[in-house]
């Protein structure tokens, strides 16, 4: 046989590489060569960090934990330092006293430190649930958990990508996993915690990992690139902790990639080399484009899209960032210590502060929306630049539509324009026979036609039927339940929660009599035969004494029928409102849909629990 480090002639087992037989090292990606290996080196995971420090003081260590967060936030990485606190072994040296228990601070490497982050230490075994989702390797798991780890402290299992385990493998594992043998600790990673169980949850103690701040990110890069010896501008470093949205394993990957693409002359990266990168848009021509958009310039808007497009930016990653600039400026008119953010430069601050200082909240929130909707356009459009084009049109433009108030001034209400007249009286005719605008003068308001107000319980049939309910709810020592009307019985059947029954009472009776004991009515066409019969039975049921209830004709018209009757009677009353009819003339189409007011509110709130659901009475 040839020996190992000789190359062999055939062609098929090509000779090692030249830096191989060297003795080089192979190269470690930052994303490795970096990885945290205590919890002093985690950035952005305070919360988790300290209540694992407490367990571990206060000796309340759990038998298993589980670990979410979306990718590159250290998940893996907390799941193997957590194996090295559970094993941590140092012993005394140098004037130095010895450990032997469980601990986070790990200041030196431990006797089973070096072998668990090189994970090829036989009692932290690592499984990847992507590839392993069957019973048959839980099984395995649980076979060998009973036996005592070979070396050190304890045995752990760390399960990666723990939602991909089959039912039957969870099912499996519950057992063990709630009572486990006192030398095993399990360490579940997911980034899809809803496909974990609720019984595996419930089992374990959970830690959800988050996202780390850009400006975090962009410090942690910036140490990096110093011990790398690398130079690299403060805005490069901003877009590449941007770009990672969060992930600290993304932002390693991007920053090797960029020190590969800008680096190779031996200067600095400069910021404008990323832009072409990644494929971005120069931040402050995003807000040239921004500030032409809401100026409705719509010419100077499509001129800038089409010089960062020739330029290599993506026309969908234009319009995020576009988004991304009116999200900012919405944060800073809100909340205007958002500025401090490490993650912003300059100029993000300075004329995103502007914007916030002259455009409005309705303004800003609905170029968002169009923005959101582009974006979603341009994912599934044959010609992304002709749709980011007509994005920008329909942005342009709905920054010119004046806001609801401005459009009512520049019709001719508001303040400066003649009184509001009176109800009922025309306005007045201007020199020319011309009527002027009716000045739009804060009115009363009028009563609300709200969707109930179309039901047979209407708020005004709930404020008479209050005090009803309250009457029927009162016991008679002689005779049980009293009912002093119509409307306090359909206020019983609310109360008793039959709904059909209630219903049933609201729009398909036409009351003739009624009396304690006694009701007489006449049906709806199309109402069901069978209502007396078993509102007799109700009754019965509800007051505890017997009812007649029969059939007559030339009843009164039904709650409901009174209810729409007054709506309209309302409608019409509204409708003939001079303010409301100038309105309704100016804007050809427009019809009343609603009317609100106190009254009905405060009326609909008292009688909440009558509210009607439009359901049809099931003749069963």
């Amino acid at each position: 046989m040839d020996d190992e480090h000789s190359a062999p002639s055939d062609a098929l087992f090509p000779a090692e590489p030249q830096a191989k037989r060297e003795g080089q090292a192979a190269y470690r990606v930052l994303a490795r060569k970096y990885r945290p290996s205590g919890f002093a080196d985690l950035i952005g995971q305070e919360p988790m960090v300290r209540t694992l420090e407490n367990a571990f003081e206060l000796n309340r260590i759990h038998q298993a934990y589980l670990l979410t967060g979306v990718r590159g936030v250290g998940k893996t990485t907390t799941a193997r330092i957590l194996a090295r606190a559970f094993n941590y072994e140092l012993p005394a040296q140098d004037g130095r006293p010895g450990v032997d228990r469980p601990t986070i601070h790990m200041d030196a490497l431990g006797a089973h430190c070096q072998a668990i982050i090189d994970s090829r230490h036989p009692d932290v075994l690592e499984m990847d649930a992507a590839s392993h989702t069957g019973i048959d390797d839980i099984r395995e798991i649980i076979e060998n958990a009973r036996y005592r780890p070979v070396m050190a402290r304890v045995k752990v299992y760390i399960i990666d990508e723990v939602h991909m385990l089959s039912k039957a493998a969870f099912n499996g594992l519950l057992k063990t996993l709630e009572e486990p043998p006192e030398h095993v600790k399990f360490i579940f990673a997911t980034t899809e915690i809803d496909k974990v169980p609720v019984t595996v949850r419930s089992r374990c103690q959970r830690f959800d990992l988050r996202r780390i701040d850009a400006g975090l990110l962009a410090a942690h890069l910036r140490k990096i690139c110093d011990l790398e010896s690398v130079t690299i501008e403060d805005e490069a470093l901003a877009m590449v902790a941007r770009a990672a949205e969060g992930s600290a394993r993304d932002a390693l990957s991007l920053l090797d990639q960029a020190i590969a693409h800008g680096a190779a002359g031996g200067g600095a990266i400069a910021a404008q080399d990323l832009r072409l990168m990644l494929g971005v848009a120069d931040k402050s021509r995003i807000i040239d484009l921004f500030e032409a958009a809401m100026k409705g310039e719509i010419a100077a808007a499509i001129a800038l899209l089409q010089d960062q497009y020739d330029g290599g930016a993506d026309p969908a990653q234009v319009l995020l960032e576009l988004a991304e600039f009116t999200h900012l400026v919405t944060r800073l008119k809100l909340a205007p210590d958002a500025a401090q953010s490490n993650a912003l430069t300059e100029e993000e601050r300075r004329r995103g502060g502007d914007a916030a200082g002259t455009l409005s909240i309705s303004v800003l929130t609905r170029a968002w929306q169009i923005l959101m909707k582009g974006v979603d356009e341009l994912r599934s459009s044959p010609r992304p630049l002709a749709s980011a084009d007509m994005v920008l049109v329909r942005l342009t433009h709905a920054a010119e539509m004046p806001s609801p108030e401005e459009a009512l001034r520049k019709l001719g209400f508001g303040q400066g324009g003649a009184p509001r007249p009176t109800p009922g009286s025309a306005p007045a005719a201007a020199p020319g026979g011309e009527r002027p605008p009716v000045a739009l003068a804060p009115p009363p308001k009028p009563a609300a036609i709200s969707p109930a107000a179309f039901s047979p319980t209407p708020s005004a049939i709930a404020t008479s039927a209050a005090p009803a309910q309250r009457r029927a709810a009162e016991p008679s020592p002689a005779t049980g339940v009293k009912i002093a009307d119509f409307r306090a019985l359909v206020a019983l059947a609310g109360e008793k929660r039959d709904i059909q029954m209630k219903i049933a009472l609201e729009t398909e009776v036409r009351l003739v009599r009624f009396e304690q004991g006694r009701i007489e009515f006449e049906l709806t066409p199309g109402g069901s035969a069978r209502l007396p019969q078993l509102l007799m039975q109700k009754l019965q049921d509800w007051t505890g004494t017997r009812w007649l209830v029969a059939l007559a004709s030339g009843g009164a018209p039904t709650l409901r029928e009174e209810a729409l009757a007054r709506e309209s009677e309302k409608r019409s009353g509204i409708e003939a409102d001079p303010l409301v009819a100038s309105i309704l003339a100016r804007f050809p189409g427009a019809e009343i849909v609603a009317v609100r007011g106190k009254e009905t509110e405060q009326a609909a709130t008292a009688g909440a629990e009558l509210a009607y659901d439009d359901e049809e009475p099931d003749d069963a």
